[in-house]
């Protein structure tokens, strides 16, 4: 697959470990349970069952802190066999308010990106999760006032991709999503004919994992600051072919 830029009008960015540090968050949380599990389990076993149980638990709570922080109190009291205390539960409840105060650190010239694409191209960010927890951090992050519209979603489907279409009277084949997810981000949006460039983070949930052969089979950037002049180079690409013809 290519990208065609000479018919991209609008582009829309993922906010978590797209344009802000996410995964670090739960990453550092999920560390912290596991040690206050410790005395129960050893620390492989309890961070697969925590895995199994989010997972689980996605239909019935989405994703986000708040579904994160249920599936940590519900492996708790199954791995304890009941015996977690209520002081421990307490602990587990800090975490969660931890996570939700922790501060929005943009990734390296997000702002740069947003401010050289600005008025260029129509910019929305599409994200998924806790509602109240992402508007949050978008208010949060400084970069809100770069985009012309704020999509949040409880996930991010084909169907819920074609909605934020619809809703905003864009063409598919004008449409281009950057994120860091293949499975979320960039798979769901293909489907619908649209564009998608994949920028990788250093570190993916293993739910939003896919194949090393899925991986190799889509475009990707290493750095989001590389987007615009990749952009315009290929218009100066499409360009030049027009004038060759």
């Amino acid at each position: 697959m290519t990208l065609n830029s000479s018919q991209i009008h609008t582009i829309a960015f993922d906010a978590d470990d797209t344009l802000w540090r996410n995964e670090d968050i739960f990453i550092h949380a999920q560390d912290e349970f596991i040690n206050l599990l410790l005395p129960y389990h050893d620390e492989a076993y309890v961070r697969s069952h925590l895995g199994g149980v989010q997972v689980k638990n996605l239909e019935h709570f989405g994703y986000g802190i708040k579904g994160f922080t249920l599936s940590m109190i519900e492996t708790a009291i199954e791995l304890t066999e009941g015996r977690i205390s209520g002081n421990e539960i307490h602990e587990i409840i800090q975490l969660a308010k931890c996570m939700l105060a922790s501060p929005v650190e943009l990734l390296p010239n997000v702002e740069r990106v947003l401010a050289q694409l600005k008025g260029k191209y129509r910019l929305l960010v599409i994200t998924k999760g806790d509602l109240l927890d992402q508007e949050s951090k978008l208010a949060r992050s400084g970069v809100a006032d770069f985009f012309d519209a704020i999509e949040i979603v409880s996930d991010k489907t084909s169907d819920a991709y074609l909605q934020i279409l619809q809703r905003h009277k864009l063409s598919a084949d004008r449409f281009l999503m950057v994120g860091n997810s293949l499975k979320s981000d960039i798979l769901p949006v293909l489907d619908l004919g649209a564009q998608a460039l994949h920028v990788p983070y250093h570190s993916t949930w293993d739910h939003e994992k896919v194949t090393d052969e899925t991986l190799l089979r889509y475009p990707q950037l290493t750095r989001l600051n590389d987007i615009s002049e990749l952009l315009d180079w290929l218009n100066l690409s499409s360009l030049e072919n027009k004038k060759a013809v």
